[in-house]
């Protein structure tokens, strides 16, 4: 499925259930998935891993966190 196949069929879910789909679209659920993940485990290198970012400091951007928070964290976290 291309990239655009997918927001095709996202934009059709989407006015399928009521919403505007010029308000959400397939980087606004990338971001969605990856906050979410992150408030569940509390570990930005998960995130990182599947995001395929390859700074940690990318991921926290992302994420909209502080540096020195995620990086204690992630410490704390085997993976």
């Amino acid at each position: 499925m291309t990239t655009r196949q997918y927001a095709r069929l996202l934009s059709g879910w989407l006015a399928g259930i009521g919403l505007d789909p010029h308000l959400f679209g397939t980087h606004s659920l990338r971001r969605t998935k990856a906050t979410l993940i992150y408030r569940r485990t509390g570990n930005p290198r998960a995130v990182q891993l599947l995001l395929g970012h390859t700074k940690i400091e990318s991921t926290v951007r992302y994420l909209g966190i502080e540096v020195d928070d995620a990086l204690a964290i992630a410490e704390q976290v085997d993976v």
